[in-house]
């Protein structure tokens, strides 16, 4: 039995969220040469260009919990969508650089807002049987706004704007936001929301919808859920006990960033020009690295239960070490600019096949359930902290200390994963979660 036209609708429009995630976090890479040269950006100003957005994408990370179960996934993922759409309109009109960085922090916390709530609405929504494929939705569409992101860049050069093109390159992005947040208003509340704001019938109607096999075994599942994690709702993650999975949680986040992935997308473009690539030439070459990166994200996807967690993180830490390094040797050498394109590629999909696939699943698993939304916080919290550290202080990197520098401290840190992932990560595959608990945390 497939998911019913019903969930499919809710799932797309949920995970739309994600496509104007992805396509938000990277529009930045085609438009950054022309505010640098516009706004006589330092370096310094050059990375917080960038890093504002990632600034209000953790304060929405953090914020979007608490209001989502206040007002409900659906509510507050309305009020993303506006944050995107006053984000896109406010950054095409910026009228100085002030003004610009105010609307790329409003579009940061809507960012930091959806990657919280889009993938939580979807799973609330979802039978079990369909729930990891369906949730992956969400990831999926982050990576294909990547790749439309870059696209659209392309063609906006394309047509020669001259001093506008920059400001229709950040613009542009409202055409979805206005679609996500017409769509929002044509799906439901999630079952498990209105089941703990006492609206019971709600709950078991939106069951019926989502074509949900025994509504009302679900629901009973779900109200004596919410009453166990209601008897630990108080229960701190920071405990002595929870140290291990606080270890992976926070380690993996961490290494996501720390293997130079959003750096990369980030710059792409100017990192092409450094290595002496035209405008144009370089805007193609990040569009076949965001096509790379779709397709070995569908297929990490498509392999993380057969391979294994730990199994995917070792391949990639060693290609993306690989990689990283030759990088850094061609940068020192000022030698062979035609491989950095391969190499680029080769980098996309070791990572988009080990990392992209596995950090949000594996965070996911090693908590157990009445800490879990905490956990995950604390991981995802890592993971965007670091990434606005090594957005902001790139550019810096790269004038101070040459092109070659954070590649090669990228390489050495995805070595250090390789280790760390080696000697101290347990495989999560095929096991429960009760499982995962009894091994993961020491009796008491």
């Amino acid at each position: 039995m497939r998911p019913n036209l019903n969930l499919m609708k809710a799932t797309l429009t949920g995970a739309l969220g994600g496509l104007l995630f992805g396509f938000d976090t990277v529009v930045i890479s085609g438009a950054i040469d022309a505010l640098v040269n516009l706004y006589h950006l330092t370096p310094q100003a050059k990375g917080w260009t960038v890093a504002i957005a990632l600034i209000g994408t953790v304060i929405g990370s953090f914020g979007a919990g608490e209001i989502g179960q206040k007002l409900g996934g659906r509510e507050t993922l309305r009020i993303t969508a506006v944050l995107y759409v006053l984000s896109a309109l406010g950054s095409a009109v910026a009228w100085s650089w002030t003004s610009l960085m105010v609307f790329r922090f409003i579009g940061g916390l809507g960012i930091g807002a959806s990657s919280v709530l889009g993938p939580v609405y979807i799973a609330e929504l979802s039978p079990a049987k369909w729930r990891g494929r369906l949730v992956g939705a969400f990831q999926f569409n982050v990576v294909f706004g990547i790749l439309v992101a870059y696209t659209s860049n392309y063609l906006i050069r394309l047509a020669h704007l001259g001093a506008m093109e920059w400001r229709w390159q950040v613009g542009v992005a409202a055409v979805p936001a206005i679609g996500f947040l017409v769509l929002l208003f044509g799906i439901p509340r999630s079952p498990r929301w209105s089941a703990s704001k006492d609206r019971i019938d709600e709950a078991l109607a939106v069951l019926k919808l989502m074509g949900e096999p025994d509504p009302e075994g679900e629901l009973a599942d779900i109200r004596a859920a919410l009453q166990q994690e209601h008897a630990s709702a108080h229960e701190a993650v920071f405990r002595w006990k929870y140290r291990y999975p606080l270890f992976l949680a926070i380690t993996i986040g961490a290494f996501n960033q720390l293997a130079g992935i959003n750096a990369i997308l980030y710059y792409l473009p100017s990192i092409f020009a450094s290595a002496g690539f035209s405008q144009i030439s370089g805007d193609q070459q990040a569009i076949a690295i965001g096509l790379t990166n779709l397709v070995f994200t569908m297929v990490g996807m498509s392999v993380i239960d057969r391979l294994g967690r730990k199994t995917l993180l070792l391949i990639g830490a060693a290609g993306t070490s690989s990689c990283l390094g030759a990088v850094a040797w061609l940068f020192a050498t000022n030698s062979h600019p035609g491989a950095l394109v391969w190499l680029f590629v080769t980098y996309i999909a070791f990572f988009a096949l080990s990392q992209g696939a596995v950090i949000w699943v594996y965070i996911g698993e090693v908590f157990p359930n009445h800490v879990r939304s905490k956990g995950q916080g604390i991981g995802n919290a890592s993971h965007w902290i670091m990434n606005t550290l090594i957005a902001l202080e790139f550019p810096v990197l790269v004038v101070s200390l040459g092109r070659s520098a954070p590649f090669t401290f990228f390489a050495v840190m995805t070595a250090v994963q390789f280790l760390t992932v080696l000697f101290f990560y347990p495989e999560t595959k095929g096991q429960t979660l009760e499982e995962l608990q009894r091994k993961l945390i020491p009796a008491e």
